[in-house]
């Protein structure tokens, strides 16, 4: 009654953890066009959008999609054959595990009537899957400490899946060893099914010989070696009473090797009573990793397939915009934290100067849907957020690199427009005000700029890399300026972004501390490298602006602690 009642109320958590989430993706307004969508509208024009496809030539587009990229993996297995292998090994192995053994009495016994954990195949594929999961867990190990596979930052939530599946797998694998070799789960099965009473003894002993001999029980009164005439009595007895229900326990290899190991100390541990707590624990990991499903970073196994098939079939200026505003939504809970973005992000490196999580790609959704939740964040933690948010140069490198096709640049505009609106606008502002001078502001008033006495120390904090110390060799050919996408993007470049990039160069060569970091072009960069690269000096064009960008930010972060501290 209490197994039956905690899967029940674990299945219902699940269902309504479920809906929660898939019921964001219809409630959360991405971008400032899908605050005018309501949520009822965007829910009945997903519905019909459902049903035209399935019934359109689109559906083949789906079954396709389903097929390779969904069942298959073959997005990820494009990506890395090891990652993908331990994916599948774990997600299948586990998924087959749940449905054919964790949810028996849901679907295995429904489907078969000849069910019995006990007996093969069941017995034989529940240790297979188990083995599955096992080689997938041990690749992933291999590529986190062995091989230094890039992977994005650890983080709680991380831990809690990990610890849940260990535990889940563990303990399941300790209680078949210990019930194998347990005696008084030997006995609790003859009084139920051998139908023999207390006054047979010799067919008793029979009996406990055979599963002594054959099925590894462990005996405190029943001890080999035995005659044949007993084992050939016990065999005929098993026959008539038990075989129908329980396969030899060696098909169970995993457990039966650890039924080996353990028994030495059978008897202990049967006396204990171990494999009921092993029981317990065992089913309660599993119902609480059921229930914690789709609040964990486990739920991407329902919202990638989701994204992946809406995204396959959805086009750009044609799909109703609720449904564009939807899929938006889904990108945020579609991410497998696989960490590719981070990997390519050209400014994760700043992380290791800036302890700030929410810096790295991979780590910033979890800030985006925090905000979108209306969850009570604190200012520090809206601080660090606009942090990481706005030292993104916006290079679309963390797109370009997405294995499943999330627009992570667009997600990073409209979570600099959130921020804003909640009053944490652009920091480049901040900088310049924390330096003394809003030089955008006098540009458009005054169209010019005067220059400013010189900062000898500028220097010495900007030189601190040989990139940095290249500036010196720049002669002014604006070959820099002349290939810049940014600049190239703008009718009056100078005008939008203050100082142009070989400007910049030759203000630091005058030591203006001011000029180089009040120039709207140190946030606008999107270190693509092409200036850096068609420089005939070789100067780290590149380099200099974000280490020029950096020092805007040190100048920021130190008026603020100031601040606080008057």
């Amino acid at each position: 009654m209490f197994y039956t009642i905690t899967l029940y109320v674990s299945l219902a958590i699940f269902v309504l953890g479920l809906i929660y989430r898939i019921s964001n993706w219809f409630r959360w307004k991405i971008g400032p066009d899908d605050t005018v969508i309501a949520t009822s509208t965007r829910i009945s024009v997903a519905a019909k959008a459902i049903l035209s496809t399935v019934f359109s030539a689109k559906i083949r587009i789906l079954l396709r999609v389903f097929v390779l990229d969904v069942l298959l993996q073959g997005w990820l297995l494009k990506k890395d054959f090891l990652r993908w292998l331990a994916h599948m090994c774990i997600y299948g192995g586990f998924m087959l595990l749940l449905l054919m053994h964790g949810l028996d009495k849901l679907i295995t016994s429904v489907l078969f009537d000849d069910y019995y954990s006990t007996l093969n195949p069941f017995m034989f594929l529940r240790d297979f899957f188990g083995l599955i999961v096992i080689v997938g867990l041990g690749i992933a190990l291999y590529r986190r400490l062995i091989s230094k596979a890039p992977r994005p930052k650890t983080t709680s939530v991380d831990y809690y899946a990990i610890i849940i599946l260990a535990v889940i797998m563990i303990s399941g694998v300790l209680l078949e060893g210990t019930k194998i070799v347990s005696h008084s789960k030997y006995q609790e099965m003859v009084e139920e099914y051998a139908g023999l009473g207390e006054e047979e003894t010799e067919e008793l002993r029979a009996l406990e010989a055979y599963w002594v001999q054959k099925f590894g029980v462990v005996s405190s009164e029943v001890k080999g070696p035995f005659d044949k005439d007993t084992l050939e009595q016990g065999g005929q007895l098993h026959e008539m009473s038990c075989a129908e229900c329980h396969s030899r326990p060696q098909w169970a290899f995993i457990g039966y090797g650890v039924a080996k190991i353990v028994r030495p100390i059978a008897t202990p541990l049967d006396r204990g009573n171990v494999h009921t707590l092993l029981w317990y624990l065992h089913f309660l990991a599993c119902f609480l990793g059921l229930a914690y499903l789709p609040f964990s970073k486990f739920f991407h196994i329902f919202s990638t397939p989701v994204y992946l098939l809406v995204n396959a079939v959805m086009e750009e200026g044609k799909s109703d915009p609720a449904n564009i505003a939807t899929r938006k939504a889904i990108q945020l809970d579609a991410c497998t934290h696989c960490g590719d973005c981070t990997t390519r992000c050209s400014v994760a490196v700043a992380f290791n100067e800036i302890p700030n999580p929410n810096i790295l790609p991979s780590e910033k959704l979890a800030a985006f849907r925090a905000l979108l939740s209306r969850r009570g964040l604190s200012e520090q933690r809206l601080k660090t957020i606009q942090e990481g948010s706005y030292i993104c140069t916006d290079c679309r490198r963390c797109t370009e690199v997405c294995p499943i096709g999330i627009n992570l640049e667009d997600l990073w505009l409209n979570l600099e427009r959130h921020l804003t609106g909640l009053g944490y606008p652009k920091p480049e502002a901040w900088a310049r005000k924390a330096i003394g001078a809003d030089f955008v502001s006098a540009r458009l008033k005054d169209k010019t700029l005067a220059l400013t006495p010189v900062d000898k120390g500028f220097l010495g904090e900007l030189t601190g890399s040989a990139q940095a110390n290249t500036f010196s060799v720049c002669f002014g050919c604006q070959n820099c300026t002349n290939v810049c996408p940014v600049v190239a993007h703008y009718e009056n470049p100078k005008e939008v972004v203050g100082l142009l990039p070989h400007e910049i160069m030759h203000c630091l060569a005058l030591k203006n501390r001011d000029l180089a970091l009040g120039s709207m072009m140190l946030w606008d960069c999107l270190t693509c490298y092409i200036c850096q690269e068609h420089c005939p000096q070789g100067v780290c064009v590149t380099d200099v602006l974000y280490e020029l960008k950096s020092l805007a930010l040190k100048h920021l972060k130190r008026k603020d602690l100031t601040e606080e501290a008057a």
